[in-house]
């Protein structure tokens, strides 16, 4: 990369390009089916299915619950084959941004950050979570991804009904919200015809509340709970795309810890760790464009870097306003 090229890219207003990629890519994941654009049905953010004439493409979480309810003969037969070839189109989707999907491409993550600027604009105030109560929350995503791939496969042995199919979809947000962005509210229901769509579907209506509310309180609410956050991190090890830090270039300013929506504390006190990316962390890449240390966070594409920390680059995005919140809460 070139010295003009490198500087431009460190130099980079962050703020206003991930404005205009994840809306690119909203666009592209709500309303893309009506261009016929169909990128298959593994993709690693919630794309939602029921999403059913806009969508491009269907989250991997929605097919991998259909396919784990098959009874057990088949699903440790020849349909195993299915699930294997479904989860490696998955992995071969993620390793490209790892959790750069959910920082950048995510729809549910990019309405999440939509809502926090309207709440700035509004001039409410948000709250943040204590350190213990930081630690305890970031379990739940993982428990919801073990109950994800456990009551599927209850079902496919025959201890539950198929009522409780696809149990994490009838509670997505994503499955109430997205669909009214192509004017579809039949997802807008609880159904009643049995205790275990009433349950899941009635849940999903109170998630789905909680999910628009929670935005006003706390940045990007609904991530500290998603399972697909808690599956992108158990197999991020072998992802392209890494956020590297450099301890001992830090000075522990606290200006990523300050700008980081998942109030992450490891990124500004770590000194060890060179693969600072943690469970919660989306990739968005905030902290790097807040760092005024050459150098100390860099993010890396296959072992190449391609943005890094300079002291250039904060200033020129101080001086447009774009890190105003680097230096307050």
């Amino acid at each position: 990369m070139t010295s003009r090229l490198r500087r431009a890219v460190d130099n980079v207003d962050l703020q206003r390009f991930r404005f205009w990629f994840q809306a690119a890519a909203f666009v592209l994941f709500v309303y893309g089916g009506y261009l016929a654009v169909d990128l298959g049905n593994s993709l690693p953010m919630f794309s939602c299915g029921y999403n059913q004439e806009g969508r491009a493409g269907v989250c991997y979480l929605l097919p991998l619950q259909h396919q784990l309810s098959r009874p057990w003969p088949q699903l440790f037969g020849w349909a195993g084959i299915g699930v294997l070839t479904g989860f490696a189109t998955f992995f071969l989707w993620f390793i490209v941004l790892n959790k750069g999907w959910c920082g950048f491409m995510c729809p549910l993550g990019t309405l999440q950050d939509w809502l926090t600027s309207l709440r700035k604009r509004l001039g409410i105030r948000y709250s943040l979570y204590g350190e213990q109560a930081f630690n305890r929350l970031t379990w739940v995503k993982f428990v919801l991804l073990a109950l994800m791939f456990l009551i599927p496969l209850a079902i496919g042995g025959g201890l539950l009904s198929h009522d409780w199919g696809a149990p994490f979809c009838q509670i997505c947000p994503g499955r109430v919200i997205l669909p009214l962005f192509t004017a579809d509210p039949l997802q807008l229901t609880i159904d009643y015809s049995s205790i275990g769509t009433l349950v899941l579907t009635g849940l999903g209506m109170f998630i789905a509340g909680l999910f628009l509310v929670g935005a006003f309180i706390k940045k990007r609410f609904f991530c500290f709970f998603c399972p697909m956050s808690a599956l992108h991190y158990l197999i991020s090890k072998p992802a392209l795309l890494k956020l590297k830090k450099d301890g001992d270039k830090c000075t522990k300013c606290g200006n990523c810890f300050n700008v980081c929506d998942m109030e992450i504390r490891a990124i500004a006190d770590d000194l060890e760790r060179k693969d600072i990316m943690t469970d919660d962390c989306t990739l968005c890449l905030k902290c790097v464009a807040a760092c005024p240390e050459p150098g100390a966070l860099k993010v890396e594409f296959a072992r190449i870097n391609i943005f890094q920390a300079t002291e250039e680059g904060f200033l020129k995005r101080m001086n447009k306003g774009a890190g105003h919140d680097a230096c307050k809460r």
